[in-house]
């Protein structure tokens, strides 16, 4: 797992650390010295801890213009133990929230496996997001981490997306194109 790091071709239009909006603004990383875990692994430095011991994020992208944000997660999302959507709510999305962001895109494809609990945070995210005319995806979930997550029935809150090749659209035609499918959708 220390090899997998945030991706980082975006990082010429937006350094979470350097927007003064950003809840991980001013944070220093290192390159060399690893000292966050998800259980006994060590993770990349480059992951932002936000609070939860099992899952961290990195921020790729928040456009205030645009109204979205787009999120990188890595480890395992546990709400049964940690309640990752409690912190993850509080912690990140309520404060670009408060900034104008109502779109929100979580990649989730190095999200290990998900435990459920309650659905309260998840209805209440959804509506609050849905009242600013907005939504939230999690993109590429795995097939493993998909089934808990469904049987929980939090695909109701929380759209599923797959779309292999994220990685070669721009922060915005990626948005656009997410965007227009929930649109869609909701119409």
């Amino acid at each position: 797992m220390h090899t997998i790091e945030p991706f980082y071709n975006w990082r010429h239009i937006y350094v979470s650390e350097e927007d003064a909006l950003s809840p991980f603004f001013g944070r220093t990383y290192s390159e060399f010295e690893f000292s966050q875990t998800v259980y006994n692994y060590y993770i990349h430095p480059q992951w932002d801890d936000f609070g939860s011991r099992t899952l961290y994020l990195k921020v790729l992208l928040a456009d205030y213009e645009e109204k979205y944000a787009v999120i990188e997660l890595i480890g395992e999302w546990n709400d049964a133990v940690e309640n990752d959507i409690m912190e993850l709510k509080r912690e990140v999305l309520e404060k670009f929230m408060y900034e104008g962001i109502n779109k929100i895109i979580l990649i989730a494809e190095n999200v290990l496996n998900y435990h459920s609990d309650d659905k309260d945070y998840y209805e209440e995210l959804a509506e609050e997001l849905s009242d600013e005319h907005g939504w939230i995806v999690c993109l590429n979930m795995p097939e493993q981490t998909q089934y808990d997550f469904r049987r929980a029935h939090l695909d109701r809150y929380i759209e599923l997306i797959e779309l292999d090749n994220w990685r070669t659209y721009k922060p915005f035609h990626l948005f656009k194109k997410i965007d227009a499918e929930q649109k869609a959708r909701l119409e």
